[in-house]
């Protein structure tokens, strides 16, 4: 038989490519000195606090790589051994559908998408660059939210869902940041994977002390985005093998075996383990683009842990996961496998599109997907995130799944 490819498409990872202004232009004079653009050579990097990353590598995306440009490293067709930097090859200009929903929605309707979750791209590098001066970190994502309020806006037609970033290093801030967006019409919000830095040094954001601010997002009854980073344990692997270029193009084998999906599991074991998802119980959390191969491994520590400290866990945090997350695999991820472990109602389709590691169009999907009979293709490819965020499924059928509450 073959795949049914006519499911209307909610695509929960698309990415806005942000203009050189988006961190400065709503920034408070007293840390304009703080974010500067400058010039090495040929090459435009960024500097936070006078520290230059290069993970991105070209920030002022002017330029950016083809769409999908590593869509065979990914999906494991590289035989001559390149880089990820010889794949990409010469860039192109960024065109006005990277850069403002206006322009994106036409290409959208080219792509055959009707709805899309529109993350950032700026946002890791900055809460990674100045994690330690929470204060900066808070003052900066609150001026990028506010120029994504501005180009963007959170609800574009009720196709285009902007993601505005909250940082929890400041539990009170975090507070203010979510009202504000919300109160602008944010559908859904942004969240590092990652520990937070604030007055009280590290801590998990799933400790009881930010309760407050997850109390907040439940009344809501907004998703919370959990969006793969930049890796925010670059000290440990700089132990391991001589620190070289952040870059991700350029970064090496150990770097990649090692962190592998690290932060996301993490982040997913503390808000099961420290409590979050057993005392707010209708948080809807949504891991993206960070692939699904972790998942399996962190329910078998589940299962370790559970038998020799029951005591430890409030609930089952099998079934906790199965209640409280939503994931969205990179596309070259098993769909079936994730429905067997997660439910098919978890399952959310991201094409990660137009970055170089995503789809060259989000259609392309179906080269690479497992055959999935015509109910779970509507599920997969739209209707889960739809029933995530209230909306009408579009399943016509009497065997689609109800609308979660």
């Amino acid at each position: 038989m073959p795949q049914f490819v006519g499911a209307p498409i909610f695509d929960a990872d698309q990415h806005m490519y942000e203009t050189a202004d988006a961190l400065t232009k709503f920034l408070p004079e007293k840390y304009q000195s703080a974010v500067q653009f400058v010039q090495i050579g040929r090459h435009t990097r960024i500097a936070i606090k006078g520290r230059i990353t290069d993970y991105i590598p070209n920030p002022t995306f002017d330029r950016v790589a083809v769409p999908g440009s590593h869509e065979r490293y990914y999906s494991g067709q590289n035989p001559e051994g390149l880089s990820l930097k010889e794949m990409t090859g010469r860039g192109i200009d960024a065109i006005p559908a990277f850069r403002n929903p206006e322009a994106r929605l036409p290409l959208l309707d080219e792509q055959g998408v009707n709805e899309a979750f529109m993350f950032p791209t700026l946002a890791n590098l900055v809460e990674h660059s100045a994690a330690e001066d929470y204060e900066l970190v808070a003052a900066i994502i609150h001026a990028l939210n506010q120029w994504m309020l501005e180009t963007w806006t959170f609800d574009y037609q009720s196709r285009i869902f902007a993601t505005p970033v909250i940082n929890c290093g400041m539990v009170d801030n975090a507070r203010r940041e979510f009202e504000y967006v919300v109160s602008n019409g944010a559908k859904i919000v942004l969240i590092k994977p990652s520990a937070v830095y604030g007055p009280q040094g590290w801590r998990s954001p799933a400790l009881p002390e930010f309760d407050a601010f997850w109390s907040d997002v439940e009344s809501s009854g907004i998703p919370v985005a959990i969006h793969a980073s930049q890796p925010p344990l670059d000290a440990y692997v700089n132990q391991w093998e001589p620190p070289g270029s952040n870059n991700f193009m350029t970064q090496s084998a150990f770097r990649n075996v090692v962190l592998g999906h690290r932060d996301i599991s993490d982040m997913v074991a503390s808000l099961i383990c420290h409590g979050t998802l057993t005392r707010f119980p209708k948080l809807k959390i949504m891991s993206v683009e960070n692939g699904s191969d972790w998942i399996k491994p962190l329910f078998n520590d589940f299962s370790t842990w559970l038998k020799k400290m029951p005591q430890a866990f409030e609930e089952n945090p099998h079934e906790v996961f199965r209640r409280n997350m939503y994931v969205s695999p990179f596309w070259e991820g098993s769909v079936q496998g994730l429905v067997d472990l997660v439910g098919r109602d978890r399952v959310l389709y991201g094409s990660d599109y137009p970055h170089p590691e995503g789809l060259a169009e989000p259609l392309g999907f179906f080269k690479y997907a497992e055959p999935m009979d015509e109910n779970l293709t509507y599920d997969f490819m739209g209707d889960n995130a739809r029933r995530m965020m209230g909306m009408p499924v579009r399943n016509p059928t009497s065997d689609a799944l109800p609308i979660s509450a």
